[in-house]
């Protein structure tokens, strides 16, 4: 990169990308004195003993699924399976409002392409999640919605306080969503409350959402942490070949649902008539011109 660039992109680094913790690299500048770059992270990391936490950290973005946060959060599970941690916390900062806004509509793409591919980003975080070699805990506070709901459900245990709530927001927009997404909701909820929540995309309060089966434990505000930590160390004192064979055993056997050929390639067809339509596109251009969207059923 010619120098003239290097330092308009290093002035212009922390205004465009501005958030709360810092990581700082030194460069040598041409007039002798170091110039530092600064580096934000968007999840942050800690380990414990046999205990690691994620702390989604991208709270003006309300902690969407970028690809950059996505690939410091794989980072952050490899790193800790290497590190041998047996058990995963995975949580928001205090008191946040927005737990997850799901996946970052600023990168989708326009219609004609499949929005939510196999091999795109999104996927290989939830297959990361769950075939992490330990169980995932997910803590909850605040708001989840769209494919934050699904990142929260590929968790193994959901622990949340009263502010939690979760919104399956892709008919908002006019998103397909995957098959294998779908069957994900209908083994966790049951075939209608998934459909309730696809088709109303309506928030689901703490309390419905202990009911229908989302959250495993509700808990005060002021307790979750402790409550959370002290339920991953239970895990922690179990056996962990046997933890771990278990979840993997689960994971296994949650992938039941056997589909043909046909069927496979009519869901995937199905899908295609959402994301070449002009409705997705709609979707899309009303979310970044903040009005609701105007879907004419094309």
């Amino acid at each position: 990169m010619p120098c003239c660039l290097f330092y308009f992109y290093t002035a212009h680094y922390e205004a465009l990308f501005s958030y709360p913790v810092e990581q700082h690299d030194t460069y040598p500048s041409r007039q002798g004195r170091d110039l530092v770059v600064k580096f934000m992270s968007l999840v942050l990391k800690s380990i414990e003993g046999s205990l690691g936490t994620i702390t989604l950290n991208n709270p003006e973005k309300r902690n969407c699924l970028s690809t950059a946060l996505i690939g410091e959060f794989c980072t952050a599970l490899d790193e800790f399976e290497k590190a041998g941690v047996r058990v995963v916390i995975l949580r928001g900062a205090s008191g946040v409002k927005v737990w997850c806004s799901g996946y970052d509509v600023n990168e989708l793409p326009h219609p004609g392409r499949d929005p939510l591919p196999y091999a795109g980003t999104f996927g290989l975080l939830l297959r990361r999640v769950q075939n992490y070699p330990g169980p995932v805990i997910a803590m909850i506070e605040g708001s989840v919605w769209g494919g934050g709901c699904d990142l929260a459900l590929t968790c193994d245990i959901l622990v949340g306080s009263e502010t939690a709530s979760f919104t399956v927001t892709p008919a908002k927009i006019g998103i397909p969503y995957t098959a294998s997404g779908m069957i994900h909701f209908i083994n966790i909820l049951g075939l209608n409350k998934a459909k309730e929540m696809f088709f109303t995309a309506s928030p689901v309060n703490a309390h419905d959402a202990l009911n229908a089966g989302i959250l495993n434990h509700l808990v005060p505000a002021s307790d979750l942490e402790h409550f959370t930590r002290e339920l991953a160390m239970r895990i922690i004192e179990n056996a962990p070949l046997a933890v771990n064979v278990f979840k993997e055993q689960f994971t296994l056997l949650s992938k039941g649902h056997s589909i043909d050929a046909e069927t496979a390639e009519r869901i995937q067809s199905l899908r295609r008539i959402v994301y070449d339509s002009e409705d997705y596109g709609e979707g899309i251009q009303a979310f970044h011109e903040k009005r609701p969207p105007r879907f004419k059923g094309k």
